[in-house]
């Protein structure tokens, strides 16, 4: 029987099965839970927010079915929580016991695998097709034969002119471009303001589809890494599991042949996500294309550049850095606020 693991003793109990299973027990999770057999925890798995993750069991009942009994419980909270599927985030060889279970397997690169459970990405998925198919105009595929689907991917946190010259280089190389909006709301600007400011920012451009990742991004923040090695290089890890991601399930879903990219001159992060994607996402047939990025005073436009001129109030700046969509906002009183916590923020760290 499945129970609630709730105490410091019990929570003790779980990060000593999961550690000796070769996992990292990580703090931050909705529900923990387990199985006793003779009074000794044999079981347990956790779940923070739609990611299942901590699933551990002792090597002598692993031949059971503890698995699905830990991830029916989980499954049953996730979704008496609001969520509609689940994720797992496993190493590949274990891949095919979650697919077991009815979990599809959506992406697997390296030392790690995604699985969902539920049908949501085909729901998005038609959902951005839908989307696709209404934009019309000159920009239809049918219209331009020559040039394939194209496709950016931005979190813009804020939008700026860099991300506009991005998108309007992108949509001159592509029939029809696909302009992903990262969905995830862990940004100093919230996601709705930040679809709103690129729709504004790209209106004139007509081949241009709006859309949103959905949970189809694996975060940096969100992307668990207690299956790994200790000692494992985590955001390469992670980076190629998004690339591997997007290659073999967002770019055919939609179409997208081609992937936009400015280059990186300063974030090492950015720089090697740009280098794993000319390695990688051609073996899915798509071609990775790096711009080089636009400039403002001798300098490449960045959102971090944008926001801490926004922080410390400098509308000179910012009317450099940003359209006049974007300059409206940060000037408005959602924008001044968020501008006021980032201020705070820096007098906190600075």
């Amino acid at each position: 029987m499945v129970v609630q693991l709730v105490g410091s003793a019990d929570r003790a109990r779980a990060r000593a099965l999961v550690e000796a299973q070769g996992l990292s027990f990580e703090e931050g999770f909705d529900d923990l839970v387990g199985v006793f057999e003779g009074g000794a925890l044999v079981a347990t798995g956790a779940r923070a927010g739609d990611v299942l993750k901590m699933i551990a069991i002792d090597g002598e009942h692993q031949s059971g079915g503890l698995l699905g009994e830990l991830v029916g419980e989980l499954a049953r909270l996730g979704l008496a929580a609001g969520h509609q599927g689940l994720f797992v985030f496993t190493r590949p060889q274990h891949a095919p016991s979650f697919e077991a279970l009815n979990f599809r397997l959506l992406a697997s690169q390296g030392e790690a695998a995604l699985l969902e459970l539920g049908g949501r990405f085909e729901a998005w998925a038609q959902g951005c097709r839908r989307a696709l198919a209404a934009g019309g105009g000159p920009g239809d595929a049918a219209a331009s034969p020559v040039e394939p689907v194209g496709a950016v991917v931005l979190n813009a946190n804020p939008f700026t002119r860099g991300h506009q010259w991005l998108v309007e280089q992108a949509a001159a190389r592509s029939s029809r471009l696909c302009l992903l909006v990262v969905r995830e709301d862990r940004s100093a600007f919230p996601f709705e303001a930040r679809r709103r400011l690129v729709e504004a920012g790209t209106r004139h451009l007509e081949n241009v589809v709006v859309l949103d990742t959905g949970p189809y991004a694996v975060s940096a923040l969100t992307f668990p890494a207690y299956f790994l090695a200790r000692g494992a290089p985590v955001p390469r890890i992670q980076l190629e599991l998004d690339l591997a991601l997007f290659g073999a399930r967002v770019a055919p879903a939609l179409g997208v042949r081609r992937r936009f990219v400015g280059t990186e001159p300063s974030c090492a992060t950015t720089r090697a996500y740009n280098a794993a994607m000319h390695r990688l996402l051609p073996g899915w047939g798509v071609e990775p294309v790096e711009l080089t990025r636009v400039e403002a005073g001798g300098a490449p436009i960045s959102a971090s550049t944008v926001r801490a001129a926004l922080a410390r109030g400098d509308l000179a700046a910012l009317k450099a850095l940003v359209p006049e969509a974007t300059l409206a906002y940060l000037l408005s009183p959602e924008g001044r606020a968020v501008g006021a916590r980032l201020a705070s923020s820096q007098g906190r760290h600075g």
